[in-house]
């Protein structure tokens, strides 16, 4: 367990990338695993992941995140994960109705923690994005019109050292027995 939380500690939004390195291929398959592997409401799998490795398309990619001054540092990573939401099978879309809880975003969003642990293990910096010019990054990346893309993992070596994280304390986020 100590390793884990070792790794939970060392993880952080990478905001700056090495651009004359590139990421191993077998580094990556071992991330986009962990990412299949995730768990998800009723097994439904509810993602794609688009992965960009192209330096040109990266780039462009990058610049479809860095809008509004935004995500600069996009532009500068060698990968991208997308990650589109797909549908749901029927057993979590009727779940979510009754639960009125629209499960595959809890879904991708542990796929997206799966892709950024993942990365860590494997020394490599990862940011996640949610803010960028979706229907841009859709024509780059051949995504149908109609599919939501909902985040946009950048992930290559980082060339700022580790910081130490700032949180709300434990007791500001944890109870025990009622709220």
């Amino acid at each position: 367990m100590n390793d884990f939380l070792e790794l939970v500690k060392s993880r952080q939004s990478d905001r700056a990338y090495d651009m004359t390195r590139d990421v191993e291929p077998e580094k990556l398959d071992r991330i986009l695993e962990a990412a299949r592997l995730a768990p998800s409401a009723c097994n439904a799998q509810p993602w794609k992941f688009v992965v960009i490795t192209d330096r040109e398309l990266s780039i462009e990619i990058g610049k479809a995140a860095a809008g509004m001054g935004m995500n600069k540092f996009a532009k500068e990573a060698p990968v991208h994960i997308l990650i589109v939401e797909e549908s749901a099978n029927i057993t979590s879309m009727l779940g979510g109705k009754v639960k009125n809880k629209h499960f595959p975003l809890i879904d991708l969003g542990i796929a997206a923690a799966h892709i950024t642990l993942a990365a860590e293990s494997e020394g490599l910096g990862s940011c996640m994005v949610g803010w960028f010019d979706e229907k841009k990054m859709k024509q780059l990346a051949g995504i149908p019109e109609k599919k939501r893309l909902l985040l946009d993992i950048t992930i290559g070596y980082s060339l700022k050292p580790k910081r130490d994280k700032v949180r709300k304390e434990k007791s500001k986020v944890v109870s025990y027995n009622k709220y």
